[in-house]
């Protein structure tokens, strides 16, 4: 599953990379090179994409992610920032794991 790297378009660093299954069962993996140099732990920052897309209502999106935060915080994550822009229709949840690995749900 996925591309070989030098299938890959672009130069590194270039433009964002994704790393898809050949067949469209598997999730999307997305690699964005971001600007500022982190200098914690944290190596990896995955987005949970659980609300379904803009073909879906905001509302539905909205429960669904926050299904998904209760159950990580259940299971010991902590929520860090809630992103929530009703005028754009956007809201994710900034979690922290256990062990201070950051991801997202959308």
């Amino acid at each position: 599953m996925g591309i070989p790297e030098e299938e890959l378009p672009g130069d590194a660093g270039e433009t964002p990379e994704s790393i898809v299954d050949p067949a469209g069962r598997g999730p999307r993996v997305w690699f964005q090179q971001v600007p500022e140099p982190k200098v914690v732990k944290n190596r990896v920052h995955p987005d949970l994409k659980v609300g379904g897309g803009r073909r879906v209502p905001l509302s539905e999106r909205v429960r669904r992610v926050t299904a998904v935060v209760e159950r990580s915080t259940a299971a010991g994550g902590t929520v860090l920032r809630v992103l929530d822009h009703p005028e754009t229709e956007y809201y994710a949840v900034v979690l922290q794991d256990p062990e201070g690995n950051e991801f997202c749900v959308v």
